[in-house]
């Protein structure tokens, strides 16, 4: 009996002894910031995220689907440009004007395209789109760019008579007396780049007067003048190496011709002849004078850098 007791008190008292220690409370633990649920990879995962993905993408607000790119498809301002009916910044004024129609359809939309088969008509006439064309002159002496020249004068457009089938133009004008390097192109916006008073590009002249220059007047042309209240700016001029004091080189940025001759002729100078040797880059080299030639894809590409 107390055998038993003594292990039952014994046992007991290991009991006692350990419940308090299991019911004594312990210290709250600070909650741990809990982010969002992962869940677990599997194999398929990796395409339902990519579903996702591309559902959220395509379901963007405000984006419109990307038309696929039609072969020789242009702006609607180029095509108008191309068919040689105005320059491409006069085409968006005439396509927001709704002047314009594609597939009998008023387009105002400013960046449209036009793809091959369509039939685009320009204030009530159907345009025909042309290929570019570039043609390089060395024009001969009794030849003008005006066309109120009467009789006396032959064209410059003679010359070039059956260079091409377009409507070309010159780029810029030539009096009878002026020769060399003259441009010829269906590009409308090319002609009003080169035209420009603000135009950039350089020109050379090799001008033949009725006497020698003097040093002293050639000097102050090289530093620049003032003609009819506009101030003239010459990137060079010099004596032309192994030809007479009356034979001079100049090169200016001016579009005029004209000029050239008033530069002189404002030192008291009478101007025989006028001869441009190099326009934009291009040259007389192989030209002959009074013969034509097409300018190369590269001759174009540099023209349209200028």
């Amino acid at each position: 009996m107390n055998n038993k007791e003594g292990n039952n008190n014994k046992s007991g008292g290991r009991a006692n002894s350990s419940r308090p220690s299991s019911n004594k409370p312990k210290p709250a633990m600070a909650k741990r910031a809990q982010g969002p649920k992962k869940e677990k990879p599997t194999r398929t995962s990796g395409k339902k995220i990519e579903a996702a993905v591309t559902d959220k993408v395509e379901k963007k607000p405000n984006q419109a689907p990307k038309r696929p790119k039609v072969k020789d498809e242009i702006r609607l301002n180029k095509y108008i440009a191309n068919s040689g009916a105005c320059s491409r910044r006069d085409a968006d004024i005439y396509i927001q004007s709704g002047t314009v129609k594609v597939n009998g359809i008023p387009v105002t939309e400013m960046g449209y395209m036009v793809k091959p088969g369509d039939v685009v008509n320009f204030d009530g006439a159907t345009l025909t789109p042309e290929k570019k064309v570039y043609i390089l002159l060395n024009k001969p002496k009794n030849f003008t760019t005006a066309l109120d020249e009467g009789q006396e004068y032959r064209n410059v457009l003679e010359l070039v008579k059956g260079s091409t089938t377009s409507k070309i133009g010159a780029v810029g004008r030539m009096d009878k007396n002026t020769t060399g390097l003259l441009l010829f192109t269906n590009d409308t916006d090319m002609i009003r780049k080169f035209t420009l008073p603000t135009n950039k590009s350089s020109k050379i002249y090799q001008v033949s007067l009725d006497k020698n220059l003097k040093f002293e007047d050639l000097e102050k042309i090289n530093k620049g003048l003032v003609l009819d209240g506009h101030r003239v700016f010459v990137e060079d001029v010099s004596y032309v190496e192994g030809e007479a004091k009356s034979e001079i080189g100049i090169q200016l940025r001016s579009a005029n011709v004209k000029v050239v001759r008033s530069i002189f002729e404002h030192f008291s100078y009478d101007v025989l002849r006028i001869d441009r040797v190099a326009f934009a880059g291009l040259t007389k080299k192989n030209l002959p004078r009074g013969n034509w030639r097409l300018l190369t894809d590269q001759e174009i590409i540099n023209l349209k850098n200028v």
